[in-house]
């Protein structure tokens, strides 16, 4: 394996083609087999960066120390008394959390509860193996087609290691961090075309907006479903000025 600076002068000296193939609706087995660096942590980061001119990690990061304590405050504090279904969720991720602690244990809680809060499913962006699972013994046929961090365990919080799948392709089998795993997840919408699905697009979209700091002025990555959208979705748009109110008044 290349070091990452080879990797990095590669992926940068290939970008256009890359592109190329994939604007050219190439499957993602053609692209994994084509580009596998593209599947690799740096690669991809170059790629996005090449794409949106953020730092796919570096820009997540910087948002979650701006913003995620004070997320996960309102989401602890507000929206618990808000809603039984809520409390319930929160309640049990609090459990299995236990004593843990760290900034990628936060990210763990603040996704998994976003989940919640939009009434979106866990198993959309989530799948669970064994922790021992290996990626050929993974039951792709289960694995959802759009981007999708496999955890090697029965929790995300103990899980030791991760995989990405994309279109029920394993594109990288061993990320040991789940901070990568997840932006890699959120970077493969960008990198490879594809849209968010109808079922994850609120917590999608508000991360895209709040954390990868990305606010189109116009269109959406929302999937077509025949349905008029707005530009941004006002569940979205609720939970950020709700926030934003929360945030003032702890100021």
């Amino acid at each position: 394996m290349a070091n990452p600076e080879e990797i990095k002068q590669l992926m940068k000296a290939t970008f256009y083609t890359q592109r190329k193939d994939v604007n050219q609706g190439k499957s993602i087995r053609e692209i994994l087999k084509e580009w596998p660096l593209l599947f690799e942590e740096v690669g991809m980061a170059v790629h996005y960066k090449g794409l949106t001119g953020l730092g796919l990690k570096e820009t997540f990061m910087r948002n979650m120390d701006l913003k995620g304590k004070r997320l996960l405050n309102y989401m602890n504090t507000v929206c618990v008394n808000k809603n039984k279904r809520f409390f319930q969720a929160q309640t049990k991720l609090k459990m299995i959390r236990g004593e843990l602690d760290g900034s990628s244990e936060d990210v763990k809680e603040m996704v998994l509860l976003l989940l919640h809060y939009f009434d979106e499913k866990e198993e959309a962006m989530f799948f669970y193996v064994e922790d021992t699972c290996l990626a050929e013994e993974v039951q792709m046929e289960n694995v959802p087609m759009t981007p999708t961090v496999i955890v090697c365990g029965r929790s995300c919080y103990y899980a030791k290691r991760f995989m990405l799948s994309v279109d029920q392709e394993v594109g990288h089998n061993n990320v040991s961090c789940f901070i990568s795993a997840f932006c890699m997840m959120f970077g493969s919408y960008y990198c490879l075309n594809i849209h968010y699905p109808s079922g994850l697009a609120c917590t999608l979209e508000f991360l895209q907006r709040c954390f990868f700091s990305i606010n189109p002025e116009k269109g959406t990555k929302v999937e077509e479903t025949g349905k008029s959208r707005l530009h941004v979705n006002p569940r979205v748009l609720t939970l950020i000025q709700e926030l934003s109110d929360h945030e003032w008044r702890d100021v």
